[in-house]
């Protein structure tokens, strides 16, 4: 009886030391793992690159840092993205998405609906509270109120955008030499209503402003990309575009299938967004929608955020980039590409953000007017939301 004890005693200790280790250690390594910048020799960056970037308004319109356990006030050498090293890669306009739900492995081909989610073990390592363990909703409501403390803690570095008046007295701030970097909030996925429209009220509650209507499953809206019914828009989804468009939100068609994109255009009363991704013709993947569709985005008003990782872009390096960014302007007209990063949405990166004067450079070095690149850095990204905003 004795040695029963004694022996459920060191398994209990055992137990106690690994899931200790689990939660010490874990959720950094994740991070790390799946975060990664590439190694890489410092960029040359001219003189004249560096000050035209120095002058430029920047913004991104894709980065997801909020899914992992990191004080973005910090600067930090994991991941991609936090706060100074937005400001160092003088960024003016970031917008960070609550991720919900992802399968493993993240195919870009085809996941079931009921494809393992790797979100909830996520959420559970990271001690995320109860009610996110089982609710999309809840996770979306947590990671907007993260960014709430971050912006509080900040000191003025961190401004929530939530309105058109926002965004103007931060581009009055910066143009009067404040650093401060304006947040925008969205959601990848509208599943984070889990069905029902009323949940849209408490995002936008919570500062949520960019409605996605799917990511790497199919859901009660419709057709994902990456998904197995390749549908159009359900009726829930329809309804979803006029309350989108009635909120004044910004509509993101990124991970959606290509029927459900069609639909999406031939509804909204306003540009829309591809928030993340690349040019077919450039880069042929499943991650990226036909030229032609890419066209429609354009007519419309919208806009492409390029990609910063290998399925949407190939080539992740600098001059990479900017060959697919200066395809994109081919394709949809220099008024509509702008940049998606997605930092810190486990992928690979060439560079951190507060290496952005790298890509300034290789823009310049594949021909592209100061013009052009003015508009690519943020004024496209500026023009739809001061459509889109109230």
């Amino acid at each position: 009886m004795y040695n029963t004890l004694r022996y459920f005693a060191i398994f209990l200790l055992i137990l106690f030391g690994a899931l200790i280790a689990f939660f010490a250690f874990a959720p950094r390594m994740v991070q790390e793992a799946r975060n990664p910048v590439a190694g890489h020799d410092s960029y040359d960056v001219s003189e004249a690159a560096y000050a035209l970037h120095q002058d430029l308004v920047i913004g991104d319109w894709h980065a997801d840092p909020l899914l992992w356990r990191r004080d973005l006030t910090m600067r930090s050498d994991v991941g991609q993205v936090d706060i100074p090293r937005l400001i160092e890669g003088n960024v003016a306009l970031q917008v960070f998405t609550a991720v919900t739900k992802s399968p493993a492995g993240q195919n870009i081909n085809s996941n079931a609906t009921d494809t393992r989610d790797n979100i909830t073990l996520l959420a559970m390592g990271q001690r995320w509270p109860f009610p996110t363990w089982s609710s999309l909703t809840e996770r979306a409501l947590y990671q907007a109120r993260k960014l709430q403390r971050f912006e509080d803690k900040s000191n003025g570095d961190l401004k929530i955008i939530r309105t058109r008046a926002d965004l103007e007295a931060l581009l009055e701030a910066r143009s009067a030499g404040a650093q401060t970097v304006g947040a925008i909030l969205g959601i990848e996925g509208a599943h984070a209503l889990e069905g029902d429209l009323a949940n849209l009220d408490r995002l936008e509650t919570e500062g949520i402003r960019l409605i996605g209507f799917h990511h790497f499953f199919d859901n009660e809206l419709g057709g994902s990309l990456h998904g197995t019914s390749n549908q159009g828009l359900s009726d829930l989804g329809r309804a979803l575009v006029a309350e989108v468009d009635a909120r004044g939100m910004i509509l993101d068609v990124a991970h959606s299938s290509v029927r459900a994109v069609e639909d999406i255009l031939s509804l909204t009363n306003g540009p829309v967004v591809l928030s993340h991704g690349g040019i077919k013709s450039y880069c042929d993947t499943a991650r990226n929608l036909p030229d032609d569709v890419m066209r429609r985005i354009a007519e419309g008003g919208g806009v492409l955020g390029f990609g910063f990782w290998v399925s949407a872009s190939c080539d992740i390096s600098p001059a990479g980039l900017a060959a697919g960014i200066k395809v994109a302007i081919d394709v949809m007209g220099e008024d509509h590409v702008s940049l998606g990063s997605d930092f810190d949405g486990s992928v690979m990166t060439a560079f951190d953000v507060a290496e952005l004067p790298a890509l300034t450079q290789a823009l310049l070095d594949v021909g592209l007017s100061e013009a052009q690149i003015r508009k690519v850095m943020g004024q496209n990204m500026l023009r739809v939301l001061r459509a889109r905003l109230n």
